[in-house]
């Protein structure tokens, strides 16, 4: 199966991208990937074995649902992979540059969503997560 990648470089260092990404106080104000949806509960155990539990919600009502999983790689600054609940694979790397952290993330697409529709959702929530960093 062919993996969906997602990347983005963020205008901050290293310890707050890692920071905003790993802390459930950070996480509900970007993971989502359309202004009308909010995360109103997120919960963040990381290391290896730890789980994860984001709650995505539609701001008027109308859909919830829970995105979570389990880490199975945590090599802090650096990397995290964890599955997600249905089985899927997902890693994510954390890079230095001279224009500042870039931050990929790779994968396992679902069967139900086009991938250009998975990767344009996940690419969303990424541009979120670079524009919240940059502007905190």
């Amino acid at each position: 199966m062919k993996k969906i990648k997602v990347e983005t470089t963020i205008q901050s260092d290293l310890q707050k991208v890692w920071d905003m990404w790993t802390k459930p106080e950070h996480i509900i104000k970007w993971n989502q990937a359309a202004s009308d949806w909010e995360c109103p509960h997120a919960e963040n155990d990381v290391r290896v074995g730890g789980k994860f539990l984001s709650t995505m919600s539609a701001k008027d009502g109308s859909a919830s649902f829970d995105f979570s999983g389990t880490y199975t790689e945590v090599t802090p600054l650096i990397s995290l992979a964890h599955t997600i609940e249905d089985g899927r694979q997902v890693s994510i790397s954390f890079t230095v540059t001279k224009n500042g952290v870039h931050v990929i993330e790779t994968f396992d697409p679902e069967n139900i969503n086009s991938e250009a529709l998975q990767r344009d959702g996940w690419q969303a929530i990424l541009d979120n997560f670079k524009k919240y960093v940059e502007t905190y």
